[in-house]
């Protein structure tokens, strides 16, 4: 199993998460859910879900990119949204097409309201399972 922490995704909470596992004999690799921290640690977004969710989607895409793969190969997506409302759905699969635009990964997918994340601030979290089988 090999345990990634690339320097394009922050490493504020590496001592307690890896960012990305690769399963060596599995097609699979599993990406930790991604938050709006930049690669410095830095919140982006304070407050504002689409602000937040381009730079989580922003940062799954260099997750994918760390591993040398795209988003047509995530076979799982899970999108968790702290105090979900119908009315943020838009402005964050907005920002998910500012990403990925045509790229928008079609996945089996589960969007989650949850009471909160791991600290106040983080609005938006998406965890992923891709498929790196060449």
């Amino acid at each position: 199993m090999e345990k990634l922490n690339p320097d394009t995704l922050t490493h504020t909470v590496t001592s307690l998460i890896s960012q990305i596992v690769v399963v060596p004999a599995s097609p699979l690799a599993f990406i930790s859910g991604q938050v709006a921290l930049n690669e410095k640690g830095e919140l982006i977004g304070e407050g504002d879900y689409g602000r937040q969710a381009k730079q989580v989607f922003t940062n799954l895409q260099l997750a994918l990119e760390a591993i040398a793969t795209g988003p047509e190969n995530m076979v799982q997506m899970k999108i968790h949204v702290v105090n979900h409302t119908p009315d943020l759905v838009e402005s964050i699969f907005k920002a998910g097409f500012e990403v990925f635009g045509d790229r928008w990964p079609l996945t089996a997918s589960t969007f989650i309201g949850v009471q909160a994340l791991a600290f106040k601030e983080w609005l938006i979290e998406v965890d992923a399972i891709v498929c790196i089988s060449k």
